[in-house]
Parts: C-alpha cells; sequence; structure tokens
C-alpha cells in the first residue's frame, strides 16, 4: 500500500529556474586599452622559448625548473587551489536533496517483531537564486586561486633569475676586484722604489697605499651581497641555504639576452597577467556576492519529507510505503531596512573592486613601459661605458709611461687609474640591470 502526500512546488520549481540575482561584472571590456606601447624598443624575438631560455644560460634553465617544481610558495598556492576547487563540490552540492536521519527501528518481545526504516529529506528549489549566486561565487573563488599558482610561478622564474644575475654580477665584481687589486698593488710597488730613490715624495707612498686599501674595502660588501643572492636561490628552489659556489665556478660575465617570446599588445596583458586574471575573478566573485546579497529580498522555499517503510513486520518490510512531503515559506518581511543596506554594501564592494582592477592594469602597463625604457636606456649606456674603458685604458697607459720619466704627476696616473677601475665596475653593474630589466619585461607581460 502506497500513501503519498504532495506538496504543489511546481511553481516553485518554476521561479527557480527564473531566479536571477546576480548582476553582470565588469571586466576587461570595460577597460580601454592603448594599441601599442608608448616605448619605442621591442626585444627581439625567438618563438618556442621560454623568456628565461633567452639568455642562452643552462645553469638558469636549471635553476628556473627546479623552482618551479620544488617551491614551497607555489606548492602552497597548489594546495589552497585544491581547497578551493573542494568548496566548489561542496557549494554545487547544496543543490541537490539532503537525506538526513535515516535509521531502522527493530524489537523482539513477547507481542512479536517488529521492523521499521525510514528517513527524512531536505531539498531547496533556490527560488530566491542564493544557492546559484553561492556556486558563482565559489566558482570565482577556484578560478583566482588557479590563476594565484600561475602568478607565483611567475613572480618565483623572475625572482630566480634576478638572484641568479646578481650571483652572477657580484661574481664578476670579485674578479674584477682581483684584477684591479693587482693593478694598484703594481702602482704602489712602483711608487715606493721611486719614493726609495728619491724621485717621489712619501705622500705619493700614501695616496697609493689609500687607494689600494679603499679596493680592498669592496671585498667583504660583495661577499655578503654574493652569499645573499646564493641563499635567496637556495629558498627559492626549496632547499636550506648554503654557501654560495667559489668565484671560479661563477665567475663568467652576466649573461646576456639574445631573444625570447613576442611580448605582444597592451590588450594582451588583461588575459597573460595572472595577477590582472586574479582581479578578474575577484570582480565576479563580488558580482556573486551582490546576488547573494539580493537573494535575501526574495522568498525563501525549503521542501521537507519524510518516508517510512514496511508494515511493523520483518517480513513486510518493503510491503507498506508511507510518504509525506511539505515545505515551508519565508518571505522577508520588515526588517529595518537591514537586507537592502547589505545589498547596497555590495554593490559598493563591486565597484570598489573594478577601480582596484584598473588600478591594477595601470600599474602592469607602467611596469612594461618602465622595462621597455630600461632596456633602451642600459644598452646606451653600455655602449657609453665600453667607449668610457678603451678611453681610460688609454689614458692609464700614457699617464703611467710619463710618471715613470717624470713628466706626470702620481695623482694623474691614479686618477686614470681610478677612472678605468670605476668605468669597469660600472659597465658590469649596467650590463646586470639590463639584464634585470629583460626579466622585469617579461614578468610584467605575464610571458612563459
Amino acid at each position: 500500500m502506497m500513501r503519498v502526500f504532495l506538496f504543489p512546488i511546481a511553481s516553485a520549481l518554476a521561479l527557480s529556474a527564473c531566479a536571477t540575482t546576480v548582476p553582470e561584472a565588469p571586466g576587461p571590456a570595460d577597460i580601454a586599452m592603448p594599441a601599442e606601447f608608448a616605448a619605442d624598443y621591442r626585444p627581439p624575438v625567438d618563438e618556442g622559448t621560454r623568456w628565461w631560455e633567452g639568455f642562452d644560460d643552462p645553469r638558469l634553465d636549471e635553476l628556473v625548473e627546479r623552482a618551479l617544481a620544488a617551491n614551497l610558495d607555489i606548492a602552497t598556492t597548489r594546495e589552497r587551489l585544491a581547497a578551493s576547487r573542494a568548496l566548489l563540490l561542496a557549494a554545487r552540492g547544496d543543490r541537490l536533496p539532503w537525506v538526513a536521519d535515516v535509521g531502522i527501528d527493530a524489537t523482539t518481545g513477547d507481542v512479536g517483531d517488529t521492523l521499521s526504516a525510514g528517513g527524512v529529506a531536505l531539498f531547496d528549489p533556490d527560488i530566491s537564486g542564493r544557492l546559484s549566486a553561492q556556486i558563482e561565487a565559489a566558482a570565482a573563488r577556484a578560478a583566482a586561486a588557479e590563476y594565484l599558482v600561475a602568478d607565483r610561478e611567475r613572480l618565483v622564474a623572475a625572482e630566480v633569475a634576478r638572484q641568479y644575475i646578481e650571483l652572477r654580477r657580484t661574481g664578476e665584481r670579485l674578479v674584477l676586484l682581483s684584477e684591479s687589486t693587482r693593478l694598484q698593488e703594481q702602482t704602489l710597488r712602483i711608487v715606493t722604489l721611486r719614493f726609495e730613490a728619491g724621485l717621489s715624495a712619501n705622500l705619493d707612498v700614501r695616496r697609493a697605499a689609500a687607494d689600494l686599501a679603499q679596493t680592498r674595502a669592496q671585498s667583504g660588501l660583495l661577499e655578503l651581497q654574493r652569499a645573499r643572492a646564493a641563499h635567496a636561490l637556495a629558498v627559492l628552489t626549496g632547499d636550506m641555504p648554503r654557501e654560495a659556489p667559489p668565484v671560479d665556478e661563477e665567475s663568467g660575465a652576466v649573461p646576456a639576452f639574445d631573444g625570447g617570446p613576442a611580448i605582444g599588445m597592451p590588450a594582451d596583458l588583461l588575459r597573460r597577467r595572472p595577477d590582472l586574471l586574479v582581479a578578474e575573478a575577484d570582480l565576479l566573485e563580488a558580482a556573486a556576492n551582490v546576488g547573494i546579497e539580493r537573494s535575501d529580498l526574495l522568498p525563501s522555499l525549503t521542501i521537507s519529507g519524510q518516508v517510512l517503510l514496511g508494515d511493523g513486520s520483518f517480513g513486510g518490510i518493503v510491503s507498506d510505503f508511507l510518504g509525506s512531503l511539505g515545505a515551508a515559506l519565508d518571505l522577508p518581511l520588515f526588517d529595518g531596512g537591514r537586507r537592502r543596506a547589505e545589498v547596497d554594501a555590495a554593490q559598493y564592494e563591486l565597484q570598489a573592486r573594478f577601480l582596484e582592477y584598473r588600478q591594477g592594469v595601470l600599474g602592469v602597463m607602467a611596469e612594461v613601459e618602465n622595462a621597455l625604457v630600461g632596456i633602451e636606456s642600459y644598452s646606451n649606456r653600455n655602449a657609453d661605458l665600453q667607449q668610457a674603458i678603451a678611453e681610460s685604458e688609454r689614458a692609464f697607459e700614457q699617464s703611467n709611461a710619463l710618471y715613470r720619466e717624470g713628466l706626470a704627476s702620481l695623482f694623474d696616473v691614479l686618477d686614470s687609474q681610478r677612472q678605468l677601475i670605476s668605468s669597469r665596475q660600472s659597465l658590469i653593474d649596467s650590463e646586470a640591470a639590463l639584464a634585470a630589466s629583460y626579466i622585469d619585461l617579461y614578468s610584467a607581460v605575464g610571458a612563459q
């Protein structure tokens, strides 16, 4: 025998299908992007390569790959991505009926044996659209978490490259420091011999010794900077900080950039920069939150049902079925304006996030423009420094020869020597800055 009492829910389900409380979120279409970048310079293109491979340095390639595989910050964002996806599944589960209080009751006594089974089910047809809005919010958070993984990978790859360039810069500076020290030691010996021969004053010896000590004093600072770069690289690759490699192992010149992926157009940034995609997902979440608050202004319906199986005997567990179905309708009445105020607050938050998104786009554009100008500026600076080094070498050779013949003062020799050493140091630092500008550029455009 079957007795089922049905509540008229067809209209409620129809309302559920029509409930649309989530507004359309602003996004890339609402941002006016220029057709081209303002800077004239464009880097050489080498299609099919990842940007760090443009330095043609196997050691750098290895470090970046290790960091992308073992970096703990990246691993953390991946775990949070898994968590957000699980919460999305949970939100979707709220659209399905819930079954609770399921149980079986069996008794044995003098009057006979009895057996019955039953359960209670709940279902929300979402006539207010709240559940749909919550699913949209959860989906937006999951998308943002996925973009955060890509953004962390972008930042880690760029930081590995920067620290590696610093390791190479300090190594080359230490090699130059050793060469400069030998040069100044040679000058000091010449001045000392001239002083002992009565051809120079003791003041000249003091000046040469002071210049030598000043050069040697740079060693500690360079070693410190080099150690910091080595420690940073170890942490980025998921290792314990370790000692910097010997200078002769990493004493090659700062690697030059030969070419990488095309940087694209300004509009491409809106689809390539992961942090901008995160901001866009945040907009979708904010719009969904508006929908959640709007749903509180609408009626909500909860459908409940109870099922009882059995006629009371062990053999009749499936011979009888009793079902009942009911519903509870919640109508928002007077709340002193609270619900409407919460809707307004959610809408203001949506607009605030859009303004943050626009600000983020402007900041990204500035990053790209700064990097392009930096590449052009440091390239020109390097050319000028190379010419300055060539002129300083000739000036030093001439002043040194004239000093030995007594036709020039030690001041002329030391001055030309300082200019030569300074120009060489500046060139190494400028080459490192040029490499860093390329790193900044490809990180700014979100290239892989």
